[in-house]
């Protein structure tokens, strides 16, 4: 019972983990997402919203796109404008949606003896690397990327109520462009973060300390879409200052626009995973009545070990013995109405019983041996019929009841 109890407590353990996904690709690989742990990462401000209460989706699955709260797209260097403008396109009215552009190449560090103290997902980063793309872009577009090397002491940024927070470096990534809003500029007023205007959104514009306008039509505006140029913000190389991290905070908070579900997502880095009988098996609401069907099984099984009484033994088919030989063999015939062939058979037995029982020569003719019998009868009992005569009539018979 051990046995079968560990056996099935496994399987049930592997199709759950295949359903979830443990055998899929590991997102913490050094990549700009937020599966990284790396300085390049973006695990430590999803770490830091979920102990403030936010309810985190770290999604896999390109149906979670179209999820309602704010999204946070993380796209590599190399993405496909495309699909990324089809992405934020989908979402202007159904959330909020906030673009994180890369800008650093980096150098995954392989952990091992010869490097004791890196860690799985740790990063080198060497130079800067713009998204080509985000120029390209229609919905992000047309705007200006650049970088620009500056000394470390005069590398500061300024907004959402916050002034010269230093930068964790001294490459700086802007944009500029006509239809962007700065929320988060540097020393030299270019935008590091900054908001599409496309609509009127009030508490945006508060926040960039700009004038928000007339709304005439508010269920007919758009959610924001927020740009951040510098990934230095919210990535994990920022975190390692407070004041960086409670600027990243804010800017968050103030992306979200009142939403309390935010959605990283994976799919765009390409970490995506197509969802199966398994996932949806084990993803609600379809796990209620997984948990109900294994239930099920446990009680089923359960009874089984928990019988009324001894079971019983089953009958042999076909029976030990000679008589059990001759049922069968009479069932047969009779199941295949040949019964008229068992009359001559049947009296050239009876025959030989009878020469033997006489001591009768055994090696008489058929006939003579009849003959024998007969006298023997006669003598016997003389008012019986002849044995000649019964086997005759045994012989000619067809029908059962002849028989």
């Amino acid at each position: 019972m051990a046995l079968v109890l560990f056996g099935g407590l496994v399987f049930v353990a592997l199709l759950w983990m295949i359903g979830a996904g443990m055998g899929s690709r590991e997102p913490n690989d050094g990549g700009a997402h937020v599966g990284g742990k790396g300085l390049n990462g973006y695990a430590a401000i999803a770490d830091l919203l979920d102990r403030h209460g936010y309810t985190i989706t770290r999604s896999r699955s390109e149906a979670a796109l179209n999820d309602p709260g704010l999204l946070v797209i993380t796209p590599l260097a190399d993405a496909d404008p495309k699909r990324i403008d089809k992405v934020i396109e989908a979402r202007r009215y159904i959330g909020p949606t906030l673009v994180i552009l890369p800008k650093w190449r980096a150098i995954p560090l392989p952990p091992g003896p010869a490097n004791p103290q890196v860690k799985e997902g740790w990063v080198l980063l060497r130079d800067f690397n713009p998204p080509k793309w985000a120029e390209k872009s229609t919905t992000l577009g047309p705007l200006t990327l650049a970088q620009l090397v500056m000394e470390e002491s005069k590398s500061r940024w300024t907004g959402l109520g916050r002034d010269r927070v230093r930068a964790p470096g001294n490459i700086t990534q802007f944009i500029d462009g006509q239809h962007i809003q700065p929320l988060v500029t540097d020393g030299e007023a270019r935008a590091l973060a900054g908001y599409v205007l496309d609509g009127h959104y009030p508490g945006l514009a508060n926040a960039a300390g700009v004038d928000p306008g007339n709304v005439e039509d508010d269920d007919e505006q758009p959610y924001p879409l927020v740009v951040v140029a510098e990934p230095d913000l919210l990535n994990n190389y920022g975190f390692a200052d407070q004041s960086r991290a409670r600027l990243a905070l804010d800017l968050i908070e103030l992306a979200a626009d009142g939403e309390d579900r935010i959605n990283f997502d994976l799919t765009i880095p390409g970490y995506g995973r197509s969802a199966n009988l398994l996932t949806l098996a084990f993803t609600p609401p379809f796990l209620a009545a997984t948990l109900c069907l294994l239930l099920a099984a446990l009680a089923v099984g359960w009874r089984a070990f928990n019988r009324f009484g001894p079971p019983r033994v089953g009958m042999r088919a076909i029976a030990f013995g000679k008589r059990a030989l001759v049922s069968n063999a009479a069932g047969l015939l009779r199941r295949a109405r040949r019964l008229h062939l068992v009359g001559a058979p049947y009296g050239d037995a009876a025959r030989e019983r009878l020469v033997k029982a006489l001591a009768l020569p055994a090696r008489l003719e058929p006939e003579a041996a009849e003959a024998a019998i007969d006298r023997a009868l006669a003598v016997r009992a003389p008012d019986e019929p002849t044995f000649s005569a019964a086997a005759a009539a045994l012989r000619a018979a067809r029908r059962p009841r002849d028989l």
